[in-house]
């Protein structure tokens, strides 16, 4: 696997390590409200930091898998990055907004193109 492509790849999953933190560690942080665009109240919801916890945890193995696919198993990093494709993509239809796909899967869609293309 070409250097870049692990680059790209350990970009990826620092990005879902990212969001891991703000949902599970920074739950009513500014930063957190400001990427979710929710409000302090929304925010302070225990129902809210219950599923944002959850969803963090998910989002942290996914940046684990990114990393061992991409230095242990590089042949599971092509599927974890379609993975991480359609889950943006769900996610930005749901949400009515195209540009939660390229927020989020931006990096991965660069990686899965250098992993298609070398």
């Amino acid at each position: 696997m070409m250097l870049l492509t692990k680059i790209f790849a350990v970009l990826v999953a620092l990005e879902f390590f990212y969001i891991l933190y703000l949902e599970t560690f920074a739950t009513q942080s500014e930063a957190t409200g400001r990427v979710f665009s929710m409000t302090e109240a929304d925010l302070a919801n225990e129902k809210v930091q219950l599923l944002f916890k959850n969803q963090g945890v998910y989002n942290g193995l996914i940046a684990l898998g990114v990393l061992y696919a991409a230095f242990f198993q590089q042949s599971l990093l092509l599927p974890c990055l379609l993975y991480i494709l359609l889950v943006t993509a769900y996610g930005a239809y749901s949400a009515r907004k195209v540009s939660l796909f390229f927020k989020q899967g931006a990096l991965a869609l660069v990686t899965a193109l250098l992993l298609l293309l070398v």
